[in-house]
């Protein structure tokens, strides 16, 4: 339909279909008004202060990471007979007969059998900072008993 034909339908119309045509096409713009521009933004204005909240603890857990690497980085260059010797004790430690280790170069790499899952987060922690290890790579899996099995590769110091 051209604009002409319009026109003479809505002269047509009786002065109360031409009112209920108006207020539907104005309830269908409020409508998509509402859809298109104001429901979104009002979501994201309900949302940014739980974002918020998340985005300060990622950034207090970078600053407190950062704070760490820092410490590290200012301890003085470790022995790398010195390290392995500070991973030995705390493999034997941590674990015990639970544990068997390979050592090629300045990579070990050990092997888990049921290892509770705390005590393998606390000897990590302990021998990166200890020994100065590097966690390089890691295949574990949890078996029936709760603990884990598997394999970790890391790597010491530098000679």
């Amino acid at each position: 339909m051209n604009r002409q034909q319009l026109q003479a339908r809505w002269a047509a119309l009786a002065p109360r279909e031409r009112s209920l045509v108006a207020g539907a096409a104005t309830l269908v713009a409020l409508a998509l008004a509402w859809w298109i521009a104001l429901a979104p933004a009002i979501a994201t204005l309900g949302s940014a202060e739980a974002q918020h909240r998340a985005l300060d603890a990622q950034v207090a857990q970078m600053q407190r990471l950062q704070a760490q690497a820092k410490a590290m980085q200012a301890l003085p260059r470790q022995n790398p007979d010195e390290a392995m010797r500070q991973l030995e004790a705390a493999i034997r430690q941590q674990f015990g007969t639970s544990a068997r280790y390979s050592i090629a170069g300045d990579r070990v790499t050990l092997t888990l059998v049921n290892v509770p899952a705390a005590a393998l987060a606390q000897w990590l922690a302990q021998v990166r900072t200890n020994a100065r290890a590097i966690p390089g790579e890691a295949k574990l899996t949890r078996n029936a008993s709760g603990g884990w099995d598997g394999s970790v590769v890391l790597t010491l110091p530098a000679r």
